[in-house]
C-alpha cells in the first residue's frame, strides 16, 4: 500500500517571524497564500511554487518544545555562494560529503530558531577551496 508520495511542508515555531522570514529569504523561499487559520503565521514557497515551510508565529517560544525534529534538508545549487553566504552570516556550519555511492554535498547549520537546516548539493559541484574529506568535521553524537 503506497500512501506517502512525496514530502509535503515543514512547519517551525518561532518568536522571530521577520528574521524568520529574511533568513529564509535568502535561501530563495519567498511568502506565498496562506489559509485563514486562528494562529498567525505564514507559508514559504520554493521556486516549484509549493509552499514548502510553513512557520507559525507565537509570542513567547512553547516550553518544553514540541516533536523530535532532527533537521530539514533542501536541494540546492550553487555550494561555493551558499558557502559564502553562510559563513557572512556567521553560522555555524558542518559540510561533508554523504558516503559512496552518492558523494552529496551536505550542508548543515542552524537557522534563527535553532532548527537545523540540510542543503544537499549535486556531487559534481566542485569542493570549496581548502576542503578535504580528512577535514570534514563529523557529524554530532546522538543521545
Amino acid at each position: 500500500m503506497g500512501i506517502v508520495q512525496r514530502m509535503d511542508h515543514f512547519t517551525i515555531v518561532t518568536d522571530q517571524p521577520d528574521a524568520t522570514k529574511a533568513f529564509y529569504a535568502e535561501l530563495g523561499l519567498h511568502p506565498g497564500p496562506r489559509p485563514n487559520f486562528r494562529v498567525d503565521g505564514f507559508w514559504l514557497y520554493a521556486s516549484e511554487g509549493k509552499p514548502i515551510l510553513h512557520v507559525i508565529e507565537v509570542k513567547t517560544m512553547p516550553t518544553p518544545r514540541r516533536g523530535a525534529l532532527d533537521h530539514m534538508a533542501f536541494r540546492g545549487t550553487d555550494l561555493g555562494k551558499t558557502l559564502d553566504w553562510v559563513r557572512g552570516q556567521g553560522l555555524k556550519y558542518r559540510l561533508m560529503r554523504a558516503p559512496d555511492p552518492f558523494l552529496t554535498w551536505q550542508l548543515f547549520f542552524p537557522d534563527p530558531n535553532g532548527v537545523e537546516v540540510e542543503i544537499d548539493f549535486d556531487p559534481q559541484e566542485a569542493a570549496p577551496a581548502g576542503w578535504t574529506a580528512d577535514a570534514q568535521a563529523p557529524m554530532p553524537a546522538r543521545a
